[in-house]
């Protein structure tokens, strides 16, 4: 059974999205500001987080660069902005994925499913025959131990970052566009998905380059898309 925190200031809308996800066999944790949501998390193992933007003591943004810090489990916002701006700084922080206020709880539900999906299998340590690692220079993706490594060094990625990244590099030099990208990752129609495909490869960028600015792996091809360039 997966443990999922729930952290919004309104009981309300805490117990409502409760209901919903016990109903799917969700065992469901509860936090009401983001410092209450931290301790849960230090104390018991969560495997997603639905965490709201406003909040007191510490808001949903400032709690999320904390948890980011050691934690890289599927967190999905919940905010009343709908602006594209506040989905960017949400996606910025680290989160995986971001809900406006009011939402369809169903909605919601299928979010958590889709992100507990990817994580699972992110985390699935199953040795198969067939070989699994992929390598660019000095890039080596372990699928079977689902690990990242640069030049010897493990690098730690988000179950979406990590994903995007295994597409690229299965596919070395194969130019990618966006809504491709969102497509297979997302497994939805790419419908205003610029912002959120760009933050992420952002992040890779971060993570898997020495100069993010000039990059040797993850390619910008103007116009187009993104590339892994073969080395």
């Amino acid at each position: 059974m997966f443990n999922v925190l729930v952290c919004d200031d309104d009981k309300e809308i805490v117990e409502a999205i409760e209901i919903y996800l016990r109903q799917e066999g969700y065992n469901v944790l509860k936090a009401y500001d983001g410092q209450e949501a931290i301790k849960v998390l230090d104390s018991t193992e969560v495997d997603l987080l639905i965490i709201d933007v406003m909040m007191p003591k510490l808001d949903g943004i400032r709690a999320t660069l904390k948890i980011r810090e050691k934690n890289s489990l599927p967190i999905i916002i919940l905010s009343a902005k709908s602006e594209d701006a506040d989905k960017i700084l949400g996606l910025n922080v680290g989160a995986d994925d971001y809900l406006t206020k009011p939402f369809n709880p169903l909605e919601l539900v299928a979010r958590v499913k889709s992100q507990l999906r990817r994580y699972t299998q992110l985390g699935s340590t199953v040795v198969e025959k067939k070989s699994s690692v992929f390598t660019v220079g000095g890039l080596k993706i372990d699928d079977e131990l689902k690990e990242v490594t640069v030049d010897g060094d493990v690098i730690r990625l988000t179950p979406i970052e990590y994903n995007i990244l295994l597409l690229l590099v299965k596919n070395q030099g194969k130019v990618f566009s966006i809504n491709q990208i969102y497509e297979s990752i997302w497994n939805e129609d790419a419908i205003g998905a610029d912002n959120t495909v760009a933050v992420h490869i952002r992040h890779i960028r971060e993570k898997i380059e020495i100069n993010p600015k000039e990059p040797r792996y993850l390619k910008v091809v103007w116009g187009v898309g993104y590339k892994i360039e073969k080395l």
